[in-house]
């Protein structure tokens, strides 16, 4: 069988094509749709970004924003949360925060969907980190675990239910085990 090439497109002219839901990513000069998030993503998404806003955002040191757009380093990519330091978070004049990110998050983390593939959220991970992301989660409900990927570190991967995952300095307020990040995916009765 004889298959068609993918026509390669430029990143300008991926960021002049209307959004996607769910959202597509640029990488490579190929666009990649993300799956649809599904019940235990979605409340780990939720879940997560509330408790880092609660203890990072109110005391003025960073902020999680959720399926944000971030495009540097020639890629154009949607973690399911970014994390950025107060400095860092682009603003306008009025002192809004701008709609578009052309920085790498402080901190990325995503949570690994059913039927994504964990090579492509690894390379997206390591992207970040190659241009300055701190420190890099990869969350996988299935398998009850956490990825930790930090610049010139190897991967640590945390599942026993006491271990207190590490976090960028920026964010030492935040303290959760393994086990309360998975406790939010049981159903409260």
């Amino acid at each position: 069988m004889v298959q068609t090439p993918v026509r390669q497109i430029t990143l300008e002219e991926f960021l002049a094509l209307p959004d996607t839901k769910p959202a597509s990513e640029y990488i490579d000069g190929e666009i990649i749709q993300k799956p649809m998030p599904q019940g235990q993503h979605s409340i780990l998404q939720i879940e997560l970004g509330m408790e880092i806003n609660l203890a990072l955002r109110r005391k003025g040191l960073a902020t999680a924003f959720s399926e944000l757009r971030c495009t540097f380093g020639g890629r154009s990519v949607v973690p399911d949360l970014t994390v950025f330091e107060d400095d860092r978070i682009p603003s306008n004049e009025d002192g809004d925060i701008e709609n578009v990110f052309r920085i790498p998050p402080d901190w990325t983390i995503e949570i690994l969907s059913p039927d994504q593939s964990t090579t492509r959220v690894l390379k997206n991970i390591n992207h970040c980190l190659a241009h300055g992301t701190q420190m890099g989660w990869l969350i996988d409900p299935a398998d009850r675990s956490v990825l930790i990927c930090m610049p010139d570190r190897n991967l640590q991967i945390l599942d026993e239910h006491s271990t207190i995952l590490p976090v960028p300095a920026f964010a030492r307020s935040v303290q959760l085990t393994v086990e309360q990040l998975f406790s939010w995916v049981k159903k409260k009765i």
